[in-house]
């Protein structure tokens, strides 16, 4: 387990995570057990991006970071600022999401041009992303961090498939890559339940979904979502979240597994209502596909 050892700055967001350094030397963004936006906001990070690691989609790696009373109290900037108070973080066991390299140096987008989407050379990933956000009914607007392929690698989580590495391969001749952040809102934030919508998990800009030119676009993550994700599988990830991050309610956890393995069949449905939605937001989809 990590510790986190410095504080570096409060990071944008309403779950108002902060960039700490941590004791394995790299930096991570962290998110607190009382965040403005719900306890279980903890668990679909976890949770979520495991699973999306596990489809093959380009995250970061996460981990379970303690923070400790002591840096809390030494360090006025650990709060949570709400309309008309602020109240120290919670110390304990906390989200991390690992900072792709180091802040000083790398230089990461949250939004790129129309022209310059372009040129990221995983563009493809978004339709991946996509079957995993209807999968998991993500209620908040697809977030990515784009950078460029410059120097060292940043840090990509491997694949949770033994001997496979699919986002983590080598760089392409296009400039730029995506990476796939913030699953919080996944399973509809703290009310773990599915409350689908044809445009609910599309990314804003339909310019990354030029590739796609029917269902078999998205094959290979509906193929994975079959076979890799197993009520074993489900458990396993389950396992690792601590339970002061769901109350030690886990029978609402299991009801959120169930679920999400009764899912899995439901994608190709939701796919193609998305398609049908007034968006349109695959211009490239044959129509007899």
């Amino acid at each position: 387990m990590l510790r986190a050892m410095e504080h570096i700055r409060r990071m944008r967001g309403g779950a108002q995570g902060h960039l700490m350094r941590c004791s394995d030397g790299n930096y991570y963004v962290v998110k607190f057990q009382n965040n403005p936006q719900h306890l279980r906001v903890l668990v679909n990070e976890l949770l979520g991006t495991r699973l999306a690691s596990r489809l093959g989609l380009p995250t970061t790696p996460v981990a379970i970071v303690e923070v400790s009373r002591e840096l809390i109290a030494l360090t006025e900037e650990l709060c949570i600022e709400l309309a008309r108070s602020r109240t120290p973080c919670a110390a304990g066991l906390q989200f991390g999401s690992r900072y792709p390299g180091d802040p000083r140096r790398l230089v990461l987008h949250d939004f790129l041009p129309d022209e310059k989407l372009r040129e990221v050379s995983n563009i493809h990933d978004f339709a991946g992303m996509l079957v995993f956000d209807k999968w998991t009914c993500n209620t908040n607007g697809r977030q990515t961090l784009f950078f460029e392929e410059k120097g060292p690698a940043p840090a990509i989580a491997a694949s949770e498939v033994p001997g496979e590495t699919p986002h983590a391969a080598g760089r392409g001749a296009l400039p730029y890559r995506t990476l796939m952040i913030d699953q919080g809102f996944c399973f509809n934030a703290g009310e773990w339940n599915f409350p689908d919508a044809p445009l609910r998990g599309l990314y804003a800009r339909n310019r990354v979904y030029e590739g796609v030119t029917g269902m078999q676009s998205f094959g290979p993550w509906l193929e994975r979502l079959e076979h890799r994700i197993t009520e074993r599988v489900l458990g396993d990830l389950a396992g690792e979240i601590p339970p002061e991050w769901y109350a030690d309610d886990y029978d609402a956890v299991m009801r959120l597994l169930e679920q999400l393995l009764r899912r899995r069949a439901r994608v190709p449905e939701l796919l193609l209502s998305a398609k049908s939605s007034n968006r349109r937001p695959f211009p490239y989809w044959a129509r007899n596909s």
